[in-house]
């Protein structure tokens, strides 16, 4: 397995012999307003792509899109994405997807397969109470390849009951967390903190977790240096934690 980091949740997961791009944010920095209602109002994204998008187009066979909030799923990559590639999504952005030009949409649910790869789509919860409940739908997923690491991709979520019934039933070996505490001016954070990572850990010791999610979405308040040293506080074994820069790569 291999994980290359790009920007925020953006990323390209090397598997079972398929390259996935996650997520795809593709806007030039500061190229969209701020997330409204939050302390920080600079523009989006925050920083610039580690790579430039004909290099980064050209070299991917799948997409996952975990939900179609902006900071996941822009307008930049709804244009320059290849519409033929395999799109693997909830089912209830199908519609939106189709409208964009998508010809080859797969709506995990809860199952698909591309190859020797085995998916299966997780759910969380973005936040707690009415924003939680105003957030939804996103969905996360399990990546399950023969001769490689388990992947469980969680998604925009807190850590809660249905994190934790999907590290039991998929017993992931590798785990991706979108952190940063985001979060608007009143209410709680919508996806994990040090503290939910740190549950995550206690849940999947042996795991690895890549954390991501950072200093590129301007409601995402919390650190890569934060997390570096917040979560040896709460105990967790930073042997099984990476917090990539931007461009980076996890080999698992």
């Amino acid at each position: 397995m291999n994980y290359t980091l790009l920007r925020n949740a953006t990323a390209v997961l090397a598997i079972g012999g398929q390259r996935f791009l996650i997520d795809p944010i593709l806007d030039p920095k500061a190229a969209r307003p701020p997330v409204a209602n939050s302390p920080n109002q600079h523009p989006n994204p925050l920083v610039e792509l580690p790579i430039g998008l004909e290099e980064l187009v050209a070299n991917v066979d799948a997409l996952i899109v975990t939900h179609l909030h902006k900071d996941y799923f822009d307008d930049t990559a709804a244009v320059v994405m290849n519409h033929d590639l395999p799109l693997f999504g909830q089912p209830e952005d199908r519609e939106w997807l189709q409208a964009a030009g998508f010809r080859a949409i797969q709506p995990v649910d809860p199952e698909a397969t591309i190859g020797d790869i085995a998916l299966t789509r997780t759910v969380g919860q973005h936040g707690t109470g009415e924003i939680g409940r105003q957030m939804a739908p996103v969905s996360g997923f399990a990546f399950g390849a023969p001769n490689e690491s388990r992947v469980y991709q969680a998604g925009d979520t807190v850590w809660c009951s249905e994190v934790e019934d999907s590290i039991r039933t998929h017993q992931p070996e590798v785990i991706v967390l979108n952190a940063a505490g985001a979060r608007f001016l009143d209410g709680d954070p919508i996806v994990m903190t040090a503290e939910d990572i740190a549950e995550v850990h206690r849940a999947a010791p042996d795991a690895l977790l890549i954390i991501v999610h950072l200093e590129a979405i301007n409601h995402c308040l919390e650190s890569r240096s934060h997390y570096r040293h917040r979560l040896p506080e709460l105990g967790v074994n930073m042997h099984q934690v990476r917090v990539p820069e931007d461009g980076e790569q996890v080999i698992w």
